[in-house]
């Protein structure tokens, strides 16, 4: 196997601890979240320099509007301004921007935002960089099946036809192969309602390391993992 062969194609990553940076820096957590966004920015640049063709992050879930109001306001400012930066940072680096999740929840003017990081980057081909806000596994589940039955009800689909390829094409990552490395940082060891259905055969790899303190050298800890694995989609390896 060459090198170029152990990259993963679709790497997807959960980037946990920015709270706990802050709190045991004795700063407000909202400083660990503008800390991430800068490690965030870098991840991608540096993501597209090791060839992945897909970077898939956790933004925001749909559990994190349960955090206090003063964080959630905080994070909803971060996201507006950083959205304007990640746009520099895409088109620096010919990556083009893809929303996954529920985004009708948020301001106009981030939704403004939000669609048009996906439409001035939209002919870009570098890498696709895939940000996951007001996202969840089972909502997004629910919203294609929403839309699935509403076209077998229209005669457009018939229920017997429907296969697990069916099934993926009404997901919000349709047009994106499944992750092959799954990274958590913080040391966590559960998904969080993240890429449920797409994490069915993902490599999972899990760091101590919180998520402000992630580097390109930690990026590469976790795809040399991956590129020592033996990937078996549940059958039997055979010499």
């Amino acid at each position: 196997m060459d090198e170029q062969k152990k990259i993963p194609r679709h790497v997807a990553i959960i980037m946990d601890g920015n709270g706990r940076w802050a709190e045991r820096r004795k700063l407000p957590r909202k400083m660990g979240h503008a800390e991430g966004c800068k490690v965030l920015e870098q991840t991608v640049r540096d993501a597209a320099d090791l060839g992945i063709d897909y970077l898939t992050v956790y933004a925001f879930s749909t559990e994190n509007w349960k955090r206090s109001e003063e964080e959630v306001s905080a994070l909803m400012v971060l996201m507006g301004f950083y959205i304007k930066k990640l746009l520099k940072v895409a088109e620096e680096e010919n990556v083009r921007v893809k929303i996954i999740g529920e985004r009708s929840r948020f301001a106009p003017d981030l939704v403004n935002g939000l669609n048009k990081l996906e439409y001035e980057t939209r002919n870009n081909t570098r890498m696709v960089f895939a940000i996951a806000i007001n996202y969840g596994a089972r909502d997004e589940m629910r919203r294609g099946m929403i839309r699935m039955a509403e076209d077998v009800k229209a005669g457009k689909l018939e229920p017997t036809a429907i296969t697990e390829q069916t099934i993926g094409s009404y997901l919000d990552t349709a047009d994106m192969p499944d992750p092959d490395l799954l990274i958590r940082t913080s040391g966590e060891l559960r998904l969080s309602n993240f890429l449920l259905w797409q994490l069915a055969y993902t490599e999972i790899y899990v760091t101590d390391v919180l998520w402000p303190d992630f580097n390109k050298e930690e990026l590469q800890k976790a795809v040399d993992s991956f590129g020592k694995r033996e990937r078996r989609y549940g059958g039997r390896l055979t010499k």
